[in-house]
């Protein structure tokens, strides 16, 4: 049987990885991205020469009618739901808080908080059992930072990571009975292009320790039982 999955933020780092490693298990792939279709394909392609199925999918995660269409777009093309991986999100220029105006903050809690709850809410009503679904999971990227704070450089993202895992936690209560998984993964330092919108494009390089194990060691552990792989 293939499974389908939707990646939300899936045309690049974390998101691109692990689309492809769920391509080489045999698994059709929503690749969710807000602009940048070009990447999306690459992402696309990169999914089908290792053995899977993929769609680029068009969405702002903020907005309510883009996230039910792009649910609808994957379950219309491959047939079944059967995990989210809620993964798009945004950082912003390194600064304190006192110099972070409204509509920085605003589109950080839109996409990151927001966003997160939208996409799940969406996965619930097509996955739990209670609702005719055949159950699944759902992987919320947090970050180290929800633990960490960020200060003097993003304590917006840092607190919007904090409610992904507050929300992780009451969703895997909440759906657990209706066989839905809910865990979360905290990256650390993450060799991506994320950072170039903070401003640091090179802050993971000169790191002492940037790390790349995110979806090997930590999505992937929560998506193994659905595959069996």
């Amino acid at each position: 049987m293939t499974h389908t999955v939707l990646i939300t933020g899936g045309s690049r780092g974390i998101g691109r990885a692990t689309a492809r490693m769920l391509g080489a298990r045999g698994w059709s792939v929503g690749v969710n991205y807000a602009q940048n279709l070009a990447a999306a394909e690459e992402t696309v392609a990169e999914v089908e020469r290792a053995g899977g199925r993929a769609l680029p999918v068009a969405g702002d995660v903020a907005n309510e009618a883009d996230v039910i269409a792009m649910f609808d777009a994957v379950v219309q093309k491959f047939g079944r739901l059967d995990a989210l991986v809620n993964n798009a999100g945004i950082v912003a220029p390194s600064m304190p808080l006192a110099d972070m105006d409204l509509a920085r903050l605003t589109r950080m809690f839109d996409v990151n908080v927001l966003g997160a709850y939208l996409c799940a809410r969406e996965a619930a009503r097509r996955m739990s059992t209670d609702r005719g679904g055949a159950g699944g999971v759902i992987v919320n990227v947090s970050s180290a930072a929800a633990r960490l704070g960020s200060p003097n450089e993003y304590v917006d993202y840092a607190g919007s990571k904090g409610a992904v895992d507050t929300m992780t936690l009451g969703l895997a209560k909440e759906l657990g009975p209706r066989g839905v998984r809910v865990n979360a993964v905290r990256p650390g330092l993450i060799d991506t292009e994320i950072h170039a919108s903070g401003g640091k494009p090179e802050r993971a390089a000169h790191s002492e320790r940037p790390r790349h194990w995110a979806v090997r060691g930590g999505l992937m552990k929560w998506l193994r039982p659905l595959c069996g792989c």
